[in-house]
């Protein structure tokens, strides 16, 4: 009875045993695999999402500034510089500061990397002293005013599109086997895109959706373009705005009719919250540097086609 007992045990210890190496296979093969995909690195969490909608499980994508951060005055950390070193190639966004003040130096460090301008052939907008925007076609106007771009491409359908365009290009130069897969992914991404603008079009095209905002930080200038819409900047000059410059501001907000102020996480919202009170306007929260890209699109077409409804903490006088 006890040799029995023993050899139970000793089989029981046994099938544990295989049981934990067959798993332990499974892992660390789960995790080869994962390691074994070339990476790809890009600037922003937008770019994720258009990167891997068309790259499927081809690649790992990386972002470069992080959820929450600014791509203004990121700094990278040292491990990020190490790791961009194992990347296949970098998709630029084009001109946001991070670019800026980094791109020459993260290349002279890993000269290895190929990089893939992502703006390449939007109808990119000057900014101007006055804040008017002028319109800039082909790449020797971009070199010359690299500078004063507005920077935040990305939040525009139409720019979208392009920008989906140059990804499943690059794509299909870096992995020429593949390029049907990335073709139908790119085809995919693109009915998604032009889903979204519809939806965004029906929002606005409402006779009571407001036909002006003003944002902290001016990241919708492209969106405002797609829909013929006027953006105000709070900022002064990428400062906070002067007590004059704010007083200018609320009597703008009046003249303009303006029923939505936008907020970004990473800017302070006390200036809009002022404005706010004098005026009447909505704050509403968004986050133009978000992955879910397409809800952060639909939420600012719906915030501006219920832009109506004025605050109930101000009293028209």
């Amino acid at each position: 009875m006890k040799k029995q007992l023993k050899d139970m045990r000793t089989l029981l210890l046994l099938s544990t045993c295989l049981l934990m190496v067959a798993c332990t296979g499974r892992s660390s093969q789960a995790s080869n695999d994962d390691e074994a995909k070339p990476t790809l690195t890009v600037t922003l969490e937008p770019q994720r999402y258009f990167t891997e909608a068309i790259a499927g499980d081809k690649f790992n994508v990386v972002s470069m500034v992080p959820k929450g951060s600014s791509p203004e005055t990121y700094d990278p950390v040292p491990q990020q510089l190490v790791s961009l070193g194992d990347s296949k190639a970098y998709f630029r966004i084009g001109y946001i500061g991070f670019e800026q003040t980094w791109m020459d130096r993260l290349m002279n460090n890993t000269p290895h990397i190929r990089v893939f301008d992502t703006s390449k052939g939007i109808d990119l907008i000057l900014n101007n002293d006055d804040h008017d925007h002028d319109h800039v076609h082909g790449r020797n106007s971009h070199a010359r005013h690299i500078h004063a771009v507005e920077p935040h491409v990305w939040n525009s359908t139409g720019n979208a599109l392009i920008i989906a365009g140059n990804i499943y290009k690059a794509l299909s130069q870096l992995d020429k086997a593949n390029e049907a897969y990335y073709r139908n992914r790119y085809d995919s991404l693109c009915q998604r895109i032009q889903h979204t603008d519809s939806l965004i079009r029906r929002q606005l095209s409402a006779p009571e959706a407001a036909k002006a905002f003003m944002i902290y930080h001016p990241a919708l200038s492209y969106f405002a373009r797609d829909y013929g819409l006027h953006q105000i900047s709070i900022e002064e000059g990428g400062k906070e705005p002067s007590p004059a410059h704010l007083k200018a501001l609320i009597d703008l907000c009046k003249e303009e009719d303006v029923r939505v102020i936008f907020i970004q996480p990473e800017f302070d919202k006390r200036n809009a919250e002022t404005i706010a009170q004098q005026t009447g306007t909505k704050v509403v929260p968004i986050n133009p540097l978000s992955y879910d890209w397409e809800e952060e699109m639909l939420n600012v077409a719906r915030a501006l086609a219920s832009g109506n409804e004025r605050s109930h903490a101000y009293i028209e006088k």
